[in-house]
């Protein structure tokens, strides 16, 4: 089996204060701490043994896992894997970066988010040169709202060339053609994102292979799917029961508008545009270019259908 795991746990605090986040500035419990510990503790000694099958995990905590050590063990652990293809984590970055060295850098990968509100600018971008430095594939992003725009544009001009920048559609928000040229011309790929996708009825490899699962290991098809209908649980990742359960499946919701969604939609083809670097958003740039040359190589189709 080749299987993307989409995991997140009980973790939900966080060092940030996004005006938009439930979750800002939020500290969880001693006790959820430690149940969240361990049921990653838990996940990471099931994927070790699962010697027969070709995995590749994204964790998507609601908080910031970085800060906490044993997401960064999990990390190392999980990259050191053979059976493991890719292993992700999406970050913004607040944290020291030396841990990085233990791991094998031809699995792990971060997907770093940058909060220009949130983190003086120089040190988002110390952060950024550390990883590349110790040679770790990555990507960043921003959120494409009105007063981001002219911080996007000086991150891309000081990023070196080939580390991708992407820009996230704000929630809610619609862009005009004018609105999205600025954004488009950061992030070639921001026509992707700058209208939901229509999905109900679409094929999405979500519940063949690619799953979301939670700290107690209960399997869904993905995030989005399981917030709308519990009814949706497809087993559980530790009994096995899960297995029977994968099979090609339409999306039940109205659309997508997420990337960790809707890049599992065939139809767009972005498993090309990003092969290799599917689940952390790092896409596939020939040697010796730089980012501004990605291209969209899938459908046409990104205003609503």
């Amino acid at each position: 089996m080749d299987l993307s795991i989409l995991y997140r746990g009980p973790l939900a605090s966080c060092d940030y204060d996004c005006g938009y986040c439930p979750f800002a500035k939020r500290r969880d419990s001693p006790e959820t701490l430690r149940a969240d510990r361990a049921a990653l503790e838990r996940f990471v000694a099931w994927v070790s043994t699962q010697t027969e099958d070709r995995i590749n995990v994204l964790f998507t905590p609601w908080g910031e896992g970085l800060t906490r050590s044993w997401y960064r063990r999990a990390l190392v652990e999980l990259s050191r894997l053979d059976h493991v293809g890719e292993v992700a984590i999406q970050t913004n970055l607040s944290s020291r970066t030396e841990w990085t060295a233990d791991a094998d850098l031809d699995s792990l990968a971060l997907w770093c988010t940058y909060h220009p509100d949130q983190v003086p600018y120089e040190r988002f971008l110390a952060r950024c040169q550390e990883v590349r430095d110790g040679g770790v594939r990555f990507s960043v992003g921003i959120v494409g709202l009105p007063e981001h725009l002219d911080a996007a544009r000086r991150l891309r001009a000081d990023l070196p060339q080939d580390i991708y920048l992407w820009v996230n559609a704000a929630e809610g928000h619609t862009y005009t053609d004018d609105e999205a040229e600025p954004w488009a011309e950061i992030d070639p790929l921001f026509p992707v994102s700058r209208f939901p996708h229509p999905s109900q009825g679409h094929a999405c490899r979500a519940g063949e292979s690619v799953v979301s699962v939670n700290g107690d290991g209960e399997v869904y098809r993905c995030h989005f799917v399981s917030r709308t209908d519990p009814t949706e649980r497809l087993g559980n990742l530790y009994d096995g029961s899960y297995r029977k359960a994968l099979r090609p499946r339409l999306c039940p919701l109205t659309q997508c508008d997420c990337h960790i969604g809707y890049v599992h939609m065939p139809e767009l083809d972005l498993y090309n545009t990003f092969a290799g670097g599917v689940l952390s958003r790092i896409p596939a740039i020939p040697a010796g270019a730089d980012a501004s040359s990605v291209t969209f190589v899938g459908a046409v189709g990104t205003r609503p259908r």
